[in-house]
């Protein structure tokens, strides 16, 4: 897949164990296959974020899993991939451990309504405007 790598991200991965940069390798590749315009940056010193209109994605490896975080609470997540973040305000997260698969189809999808998102103005709009029409 060709797009555009922040060196800085592939030092990023390139740090980690291999099931890790495995995993968050296929998710990268996944989030730009979902949009190519998507760029890839370094915030808060080292974590990888994907983004495009706004934050869609963020990276964070820990000791025995690493944390898929999606920057958009409202984008629907019709297959259950999503494995934290439920009641969280503005975002959420999904964690991979060794040796588990990755829903890609379902993955690119909520990728896919994230950037919808950002491009009609960011979910916090969508939520906004939604709410001040309801009776």
């Amino acid at each position: 897949m060709g797009y555009v790598k922040d060196p800085r991200v592939d030092t990023y991965l390139d740090a980690l164990p291999e099931w890790q940069r495995a995993i968050l390798s296929r998710v990268r590749d996944l989030v730009h296959e979902a949009d190519p315009q998507v760029e890839e940056t370094i915030k808060r010193t080292v974590q990888p974020y994907f983004v495009l209109n706004g934050n869609v994605c963020a990276f964070l490896a820990a000791k025995d899993h690493v944390n898929v975080f999606l920057y958009d609470p409202i984008a629907p997540d019709p297959e259950g991939i999503v494995t934290s973040g439920h009641d969280n305000l503005t975002g959420r997260t999904i964690s991979y451990r060794d040796g588990e698969t990755i829903n890609e189809r379902a993955l690119l999808a909520l990728f896919r309504a994230i950037i919808a998102n950002n491009r009609a103005g960011g979910w916090r709009r969508i939520r906004r405007d939604a709410e001040s029409t309801q009776p």
